[in-house]
């Protein structure tokens, strides 16, 4: 079915101008190359008046083949004098009039079983088939697996429409499974056919077929040769002639194929670095066996040195594997090489670094799912973290959260329950589940990473400082300061004794205290800290590193929240050069300072300047992270409070929706974050005077944050102000006064009595109070 235009490209090959026009139909085994070849025969019997000469290659000496059909179909008499080739030279002399096409099937060895038998003039056109590549020797049609749609009618032809259309579904993953190649679809279209009735239980025959290739493979009945088709093999014995066809350096070629059975079903850059191979005669035998395989077919180059197995070459390659005396040594192998591709998967992973690694991670689950018994107790972690890496870098936490809660799993298992590896399993999900808004389950496993880490660690090891840091962020987000802080001087005391005298670890633990006391109003405690953080990353780092950056921003954060915007502008700034110097130009870095100098313009009403920005860090979110990356929802955030602050509501309204369904799908269904964005389109109905839509939103954004957020947090008190203001606006003074009076009473005990947001509260309590007595 279908190979229309393949059909039509053959042709075209073969009606050249040179003198004997020789052209290939190269492929693997079973892709039917013999059978384009009849086809083509059939349909262009007209075009060739001096007939059409089949030759079955390995059968028997072609130019016996070509004698005989003299004899039989242009009943010439041969000279008995002559040897062959003088009895050839008699047969081309006195071939029939006209253009005539010698077609030689299944070709292994052109110089030997071709070349000297070829025709000597230009009437005459030769058509191959073979598995090799012949190279730039003459025009080659290169024939790849069908279609999926021509693969689904070939099936249909076989089993009828109504029988395929009973399972549609099933029958495109069958297809797949046997990877659209013809041979394949050819025999197990016709063993269903024979087998339909026993097959075909409550109607799930495709089903039923499916599993049973699934666990048999290609040892599977239906798989085997078939005398309904024109075609001695079945797909292994039609693969295995490729693989027994190797010439020079048989055993090594054999060996590298197995390492690629290893991989997954996808894309593979196979390295030679990542197996240790770095001597040049070395590097040039598995160069040579690459080129065996890729010139058998048996593997596909998709771009420079990726590569891809047909999915049966993979069966194949994983049957013989089962037999191979030293598969677990290849095994042990290619996890190794797994591991350390999973070592380049960094933690702040970027769009740019997803599209170098991205190839790897099917291979990197391969050893997660498969192969764990490989992994040493020293690498035993790494598959799984990494894996959560990649995805959480991303905001993929659903795809993040069930490696790394498997290598939780497999750490328990196989580990002793106080090795350090265990602690950091537990932290690394930790950090997932606080992203997520998972705090209750954050917290118990940070707590564990701690108490392992105590037994397992030197008392002052840096380690310990960085689990101290991580639950103090965690108590940070959750308004729970008190319990923060000492978390945080603890991890500076420690990072003190066991590091260097600048080390940057220091400055991160010094950042992190300097947030604190900002989210806290003690803007003098944070200042000094933001300084001394500086300073030792001018000392510690190269000149331009992305995380001065970083600290310049945070200072820049606290003079915005002092309304000292001067002082703050320029850090910004600093802070966004020295990013263009050191990273990428789509870095999520650089958006994210460019939002915040948007932010403060839009603080200063320089909605002119702010735009631009907040609109080229979302072209840099949308290029370097995921299509619903949270990040990308607090720029819409950003654009949309501008767009309403320029009364421009329509707009507003777009964006901040559009920043919602975003976070739904990328957060859980209670997550702080949503509660702010409900907050902020209710503020813009609010001021439209939209109240029945407003009051729903800032409702809804208090249930969020009752739930999420531990009982007193200073968010809950910023949305029970604005419904507060809300019932104000309508003139429910009752209601409005309560609710101020709650949100009053978390600012007092969380913030104290004289930070900004406990000042603005107490003033809208005061009015309120005072309109009600009016």
């Amino acid at each position: 079915m279908g190979r229309e235009n393949e059909l039509a490209e053959l042709h075209k090959l073969l009606k050249n101008d040179r003198r004997v026009a020789v052209a290939s139909v190269s492929g693997m085994g079973g892709v039917g190359k013999t059978e384009l070849s009849r086809r083509y025969a059939l349909a262009n019997k007209s075009a060739y008046p001096g007939g059409i000469c089949w030759l079955e290659v390995p059968a028997e000496n072609v130019g016996i083949q070509i004698l005989r059909f003299a004899q039989n179909n242009l009943r010439l008499i041969l000279p008995e004098e002559e040897d062959l080739l003088g009895r050839l030279r008699y047969c081309w002399q006195n071939w029939s009039r006209g253009e005539a096409l010698l077609i030689y099937n299944d070709v292994t060895d052109y110089q030997t079983q071709v070349k000297p038998f070829l025709p000597p003039d230009s009437r005459f056109r030769v058509l191959l088939t073979t598995r090799k590549s012949f190279g730039k020797a003459f025009r080659e049609l290169p024939l790849d697996v069908l279609k999926p749609l021509a693969a689904m009618e070939l099936l249909k032809s076989i089993l009828g429409r109504d029988r395929v259309l009973q399972e549609p579904w099933k029958a495109r993953e069958l297809l797949k499974w046997l990877g659209y190649l013809p041979l394949a679809i050819e025999l197990v279209g016709r063993y269903l056919d024979e087998y339909w009735d026993s097959l075909n239980i409550d109607n799930f025959a495709l089903t039923e077929m499916l599993q049973c290739l699934q666990g048999e493979s290609l040892k599977h009945d239906a798989m085997s040769a078939n005398e309904l088709i024109n075609y001695p093999h079945g797909v292994l014995q039609a693969i295995a002639l490729s693989w027994k066809s190797f010439k020079k350096n048989k055993k090594k070629t054999q060996e590298i194929a197995l390492r690629l059975g290893l991989y997954a079903l996808a894309p593979i850059r196979f390295r030679l670095s990542l197996y240790g191979i770095e001597d040049y005669k070395e590097k040039q035998v598995w160069k040579i066996a690459l080129g065996d395989l890729l010139n058998l077919h048996l593997l596909k180059e998709v771009e420079s040195g990726v590569y891809s197995l047909h999915p049966l070459v993979r069966e194949f390659l994983q049957i013989k594997l089962r037999k191979y005396p030293d598969a677990d040594e290849l095994k042990r192998s290619f996890v190794v090489a797994m591991v350390e591709a999973a070592r380049k998967i960094s933690e702040d992973i970027t769009r740019e670094q997803v599209r170098e690694v991205e190839v790897d991670i099917p291979h990197i689950m391969e050893v997660a799912e498969h192969l764990t018994e490989y992994l040493s107790d020293d690498d035993l972690i790494v598959p799984f973290t990494k894996l959560g890496s990649f995805y959480e870098g991303q905001g993929f936490y659903p795809q993040a959260q069930p490696w790394l809660e498997k290598g939780r799993e497999i750490a328990e298992k196989q580990l002793d329950k106080d090795n350090a590896d265990v602690a950091t399993v537990y932290n690394n999900l930790a950090e997932l589940y606080r992203v997520q808004g998972k705090y209750n389950e954050a917290e118990a496993l940070y707590k564990q990473a701690i108490e392992i880490d105590t037994i397992s660690l030197p008392e002052n090891h840096p380690d310990r400082a960085r689990n101290f840091n991580n639950l103090a962020l965690l108590y940070s987000s959750q308004g729970r300061y008190q319990e923060a802080e000492p978390l945080y001087q603890k991890a500076i005391e420690i990072d003190t004794i066991s590091l260097p005298e600048n080390h940057p670890d220091q400055a991160r633990n010094l950042n992190n205290l300097g947030k604190l006391y900002v989210y806290e109003g003690r803007y003098q405690a944070a200042e000094p800290l933001y300084q001394q953080a500086i300073k030792i990353i001018k000392i510690a780092m190269p000149e331009n590193h992305p995380y001065l950056a970083f600290s310049l921003n945070n200072l820049a954060e606290l003079y915005k929240s002092q309304g000292k915007y001067n002082e703050a502008e320029p850090l910004y700034k600093q802070a966004i050069e020295i990013d263009t110097i050191s990273l990428p130009p789509n870095h999520s870095s650089i958006a994210k300072h460019l939002s915040n100098l948007a932010e403060l313009y839009r603080s200063q009403g320089r909605y002119q300047e702010a735009e631009p920005l907040y609109q080229e860090a979302i072209e840099i979110y949308k290029t370097a992270l995921s299509e619903n990356h949270p990040y990308l929802a607090y720029n819409f955030n950003g654009l949309a409070l501008l767009y309403s602050s320029q009364g421009q509501y329509p707009e507003a309204e777009c964006l901040f929706k559009k920043a919602i369904e975003i976070l739904k799908i990328a957060l859980p269904q209670n997550h702080p974050y949503l509660a702010t964005h409900f907050n902020n389109l209710a503020v813009l109905y609010e001021s439209q005077g939209r109240y029945s839509e407003a009051e729903p939103l800032y409702q809804q954004a208090i249930e969020i944050n009752t739930i999420s957020l531990p009982e007193k947090h200073p968010s809950l008190a910023c949305n029970l102000n604005n419904l507060a203001r809300l019932n104000e606006a309508q003139r429910r003074y009752s209601e409005a006064e309560t609710l101020y009076l709650k949100s009053l009473d978390i600012c007092e005990q969380k913030l104290g009595e004289e930070h900004p947001n406990t000042i603005k509260v107490r003033e809208n309590l005061q009015r309120c109070r005072q309109q009600q007595q009016s």
